[in-house]
């Protein structure tokens, strides 16, 4: 059906893959988002990672990874952690991994990762971020409205059995991406009426 092929090209974005200042991983248990950050990170795409995040509120505690569990086994007490054991598992130099680990949802890891950047000096113009292929398109808007001045690159996992082509044939998928669609709507009410404000102060319209 033509609605569920315009939902798929809303929500499912990628990019081909490109050098570019710094990588950044939104906050999460799939190791599959920073295995994808090492292997670019590997090809010399990026100098800097910036894992996010603490862990959700709702459960109040990291709760393990959501796959290969039995290759990261460590007692990780953040999804930064989790997600640092999986770059350097991947061959990843500690010391191209920076730290930002008291986000707790998607807009949060995008604010505090500007916060960390920006404390850095870090002049960020172009970007690569590795999400889950179904969250993509609500964290590169997430981070777009925080780095406004920056070009995101957009390279995405298969995460949970979730992909482009099958998301509609289950119903565990449906209710992910769906999910999703309307957060985008939801979530970016305040943001956008921000940004509405402040074309009219520079602008006078």
């Amino acid at each position: 059906m033509r609605f569920i092929n315009d939902i798929t090209e809303f929500i499912f974005l990628e990019d081909e893959p490109r050098p570019a200042d710094i990588i950044f991983i939104p906050g999460g248990s799939c190791p599959e988002i920073a295995e994808r950050a090492a292997d670019l990170w590997g090809q010399g795409l990026a100098s800097y990672i910036l894992p996010s995040g603490r862990y959700s509120m709702k459960w109040g505690h990291f709760r393990g990874p959501l796959s290969k569990a039995e290759v990261y086994n460590r007692d990780y007490r953040t999804e930064w952690e989790f997600l640092k054991d999986v770059l350097i598992s991947n061959g990843v130099e500690e010391g191209a991994i920076l730290r930002e680990d008291q986000s707790t949802n998607t807009y949060e890891n995008a604010v505090c990762s500007r916060q960390i950047t920006d404390h850095l000096k870090l002049d960020i113009q172009k970007a690569i971020l590795c999400s889950q292929a179904f969250h993509a398109r609500r964290c590169s808007m997430y981070y777009q409205s925080i780095y406004p001045q920056t070009e995101f690159i957009l390279c995405p996992s298969d995460t949970q059995g979730i992909n482009k082509q099958n998301w509609f044939h289950t119903e565990f998928g449906i209710e992910k991406v769906m999910g999703e669609l309307t957060k985008c709507g939801s979530q970016f009410v305040d943001i956008i009426k921000k940004y509405d404000r402040a074309q009219k102060e520079i602008y006078g319209r």
